[in-house]
């Protein structure tokens, strides 16, 4: 790189980039300047040390724009209603009961009946969708919203330290950073002191970096390898980037960036907008579209039977719209949301707030999950694993030097210090006096404290990264002698911490020297730190979670591989990977994907678990990859790095303590971080599916049945088989019996691999299993026609009760003949609530005909001998579809 940053630009489908737009040129130059000398920075934003005039800060605030970057709303509740509406089957029915109230608008009860259906698949649906975007708001974290600048009324010579809200900031403001702020803009820093900055939430790596006031070039040492490192912008040491936070130390900075104009806001603008379609979305569609060219097939069909043998083309044109009706899973949208507001409401109990519904069946579907690693397959905290001598043994001596360097240092303690001090305080060392501190700085990457020795003098204990500290270093100590450190020895004990590097941990070194009392006060200085004896190392580490190894051998389990694409370096993600269970194997850095073309990509994407130092367009782009390569893509992520990737995903999964714009982006939320959680939340997606799925098979295969039964009894009767409201009241009976499905449990051997949707195998499936109720249906016919003298258009009446009866209670007992591959009742149960429903529905359809409701639409009561061949008939068709079930698995190696 040549001092310049860049800020990363969107990617197509294509591996192509889109034109940048005003806000992304304007934050490129805002970086340029940042990278300038601050003579020319200055210059460049017309801003001074002093800070802004207000009345400047004004103009550029109304030129600009605040200080925000791009973020979605949740819609309206009246959008999210309509919203619901946007359903080809409620389309359908809306349409079907205009037409019916236009052919025979004196008949009100078929159009109560359909609205009936689409008020409660639409309440239900809307209910659960505006339930759950308010729980999501709630979630929003709450943060600073002040920052500290310098501002100067016009005509005064001396700046005033002010407040301002963080979305007043512009371009030229100085601001003052410390421990504990949020970096409030893109700021280059004017003057800095022990200033670390946590850029996980950018980058993923969970150790803070150093920043500091230089106008260096943009090759960065690397604090974990000692080598350099130009693959990130965000490796420039002089600019802080907004979504950051300050660690420790002090700052003060001039505004180069704000809002969209931001590094965190051009990723920001990138994810907001229509969202990519999931597979659940895709399954959906295409399922709706087989079922609806199936009914816009067989309708015409059925009317121009209808009409040629009965001669009455009304009658036939509103048999047809009721025929339509049956053939319409209007209750698909209804049970697909009671499906995914059960599994929502299972989930919720588990610490997992689901924001959009359909993210629950692409949990079940997917069978790749990609992860970042900090806090996630991590513990997110540093902790010291090693603290050996310069022979590599574990020495208790370099842990005593190193609390007393870490206790005795002044000002706010980075994460190393924190956990020296934490893991020495399980020894409890000794205290010793302080004398003196030679504070850190980043030309000598060091810092010492000088503390009174037992026997009176004092003792100069450095601490620091490895190349420094060995370079002014004379001896080593082993065991009881001083060995002096030559070139060879310094190569030596470089190799060994350079071993501990690829092995994923941060390494710094011990040193010490000893001195005479000395009276005089700060009569120390850095020239002292010489000739000093290294005493050991300190090796640090972020540990993979105790859960993640399990959880990720239980995804592994049901069939859902997991992949680390992270921001941090690959040694340390290598490491991690390989000690929670992955198959690392080949892994790649975001630059080698950088210019790769799909094909390539794709290829690569498949063959590879480790992405390392990839930037928040490059994770995005991977998964569209491997989308593309047919799976089902999970992603969980929280920092603002992991946006534009939350958002591509089939299924984006965030935390609660996450940032806002990682938050917005994920459809389910989990309280708790972790991945134990998502594989139980995995299992309640299939369980959703399958019941989903159910409902699908068991409609279609019914209705594709009953149309060839209609199309029978059309071609040879001289009335119709049932008149239209029959067939509305018997398809509204036979939805109602579904309800319950949501509550149904599944066979645990359906649970153990992922689930998506193919269109194709509901049209196999209906095929196949259809016309067994067909058949049962033309027997029902002959025994109505030929046993009890149903043939003539006056006894069409028990006719037409007699199949109503018998069909109803075949399309109820398919639920328990689907629901299952195994044999029903026997082997496997239906849960309470299906059980009880379905019986419920069974009495009704059998009390119909004899209650005054059978009368007023044309039923009769059916004499007593029908009702053991009822039995018989029902009997047959349970053992045959039985049957057919076992021929169909077979064949397709699956039932559901």
């Amino acid at each position: 790189m040549n001092g310049k940053i860049a800020y990363p630009k969107l990617k197509n489908g294509n591996g192509g980039s889109r034109s940048l737009d005003r806000e992304k040129a304007l934050a490129a130059r805002a970086a340029e300047l940042a990278s300038r000398s601050l003579r020319e920075t200055l210059a460049g934003l017309r801003g001074s040390l002093d800070g802004l005039v207000e009345f400047d800060a004004a103009e550029r605030l109304f030129t600009d724009g605040p200080n925000e970057v791009a973020h979605e709303k949740p819609p309206h509740w009246l959008v999210q209603l309509l919203s619901c509406f946007k359903n080809p089957f409620i389309i359908v029915l809306v349409t079907l009961a205009i037409i019916q109230y236009v052919s025979n608008p004196d008949d009100p009860r078929p159009i109560v009946i359909i609205g009936v259906m689409v008020a409660i698949s639409v309440g239900l649906q809307f209910w659960q969708e505006y339930r759950s975007a308010l729980a999501a708001e709630k979630l929003k974290a709450l943060v600073r919203t002040t920052a500290t600048v310098l501002r100067r009324t016009r005509g005064d010579t001396q700046p005033e330290q002010r407040e301002v809200p963080i979305r007043e900031l512009v371009r030229g403001d100085v601001v003052r950073l410390s421990a504990g702020d949020l970096v409030p803009a893109d700021v280059r820093l004017i003057s800095s002191r022990d200033l670390f900055v946590s850029q996980a939430a950018l980058t993923g790596e969970a150790l803070p970096v150093e920043k500091y006031d230089t106008n260096a070039s943009v090759t960065v040492k690397s604090t974990r390898t000692g080598t350099s490192d130009q693959s990130s912008q965000l490796d420039l040491t002089n600019i802080c980037f907004l979504g950051t936070n300050v660690v420790s130390g002090t700052a003060t900075a001039i505004v180069v960036g704000t809002g969209p104009r931001t590094y965190f806001g051009s990723i920001a603008r990138a994810i907001v907008g229509k969202r990519a379609e999931t597979s659940f979305d895709r399954g959906v569609k295409n399922v709706s579209w087989v079922l609806i060219r199936f009914m816009l097939v067989m309708v015409p069909i059925v009317f121009l039977i209808n009409a040629a043998t009965k001669g009455d083309w009304l009658q036939a044109f509103l048999f047809a719209v009721s025929v339509a009706v049956g053939l319409t899973p209007e209750m698909l949208p209804m049970l697909v949301s009671a499906n995914l507001a059960k599994g929502a409401l299972a989930m919720a109990r588990q610490k997992v707030v689901v924001k959009r519904l359909n993210a629950i069946q692409n949990l079940g579907a997917m069978d790749v999950l990609c992860t970042d690693k900090t806090g996630t397959l991590t513990q997110d905290r540093v902790i010291l694993e090693h603290h050996v001598d310069v022979s590599g043994r574990e020495n208790d001596k370099v842990l005593k030097l190193a609390w007393l360097n870490s206790y005795h240092q002044s000002g706010l303690k980075n994460l190393l210090d924190v956990a020296v001090i934490k893991y020495a305080a399980q020894q409890a060392p000794p205290l010793q006096k302080k004398i003196d501190e030679l504070p850190f700085d980043f030309a000598r990457r060091r810092m010492s404290v000088i503390v009174q020795d037992a026997d009176g003098g004092h003792l100069l204990i450095c601490k620091g990264a490895v190349e420094e500290t060995l370079g002014i270093s004379g001896y080593t100590q082993e065991g009881a002698e001083l060995v002096p450190l030559d070139d060879a020895k310094r190569r030596a004990l470089t190799a060994m911490t350079r071993d501990y590097n690829e092995d994923g941990f941060r390494v710094i070194a011990v040193a010490t020297r000893t001195f005479p009392s000395r009276q005089t006060k700060e009569q120390y200085a850095m020239s002292d730190e010489s000739n000093l004896v290294a005493q050991g190392f300190l090796a640090f580490l972020d540990p993979p979670k105790e859960t993640a190894g399990p959880a990720i051998a239980a995804l592994r389990d049901h069939g859902v591989a997991v992949k680390i694409l992270t921001g941090d370096n690959m040694v340390v993600t290598r490491k991690i990977g390989r000690e929670v269970g992955l198959a690392v194997g080949e892994a790649a850095l975001g630059r080698e994907t950088e210019d790769l073309d799909d094909a390539t990509l794709r290829d690569l994407v498949e063959r590879t678990t480790v992405f390392a130092k990839v930037s928040p367009l490059q994770k995005a782009r991977i998964i569209r990859m491997l989308q593309a390569n047919g799976h089902t893509v999970g992603f969980l992520g929280d920092g603002i790095n992991d946006a534009a990737a939350l958002r591509d995903a089939d299924v984006g999964i965030s935390v609660d303590t996450a940032a806002d714009i990682a938050k917005e982006s994920a459809d389910i939320i989990l309280l708790e971080k972790s991945l134990l959680v998502l594989e139980n939340g995995v299992v309640q997606g299939r369980q959703t599916f399958g019941n989903i799925i159910k409902y699908l098979k068991m409609t279609a295969s019914s209705n594709f049945g009953n149309v060839f039964s209609v199309l029978a009894a059309s071609a040879f009767l001289p009335f119709l088989p049932m008149l239209p409201l029959h067939l509305m009241i018997l398809d509204l009976l036979y939805h109602v019996s579904q309800l319950s499905i949501p509550w149904d449990r599944l066979d645990k051997d359906y649970l153990e691999k992922p689930r998506k949707w193919e269109a194709g195998d509901i049209a196999s499936f209906m095929i196949f299993v259809g016309p067994i109720s067909s058949a049962f249906d033309i027997t029902t016919f002959c025994l109505m026609w030929f046993l009890f003298g149903a043939n003539s258009p006056e006894r069409q009446s028990l006719f037409q009760s007699g199949w109503f009866v018998e069909s109803l209670l075949s399309q109820t007992l398919i639920v328990h003949m689907i629901r299952t591959q195994k044999i029903p009742f026997i082997q496997s149960a239906a849960a309470p609530p299906v059980l009880i429903l379905t019986g419920i529905v069974i009495a009704i359809g059998i009390l119909i005909p004899f209650s005054p409701l059978g009368a007023s639409v044309g039923l009769q009561p059916l004499p007593t001998s029908y009702f053991p061949w009822l039995v018989v008939t029902l009997l047959a068709y349970c053992t045959l579809t039985q049957l057919i079930k076992s021929i169909y698995i077979r064949r397709f190696g699956k039932w559901l």
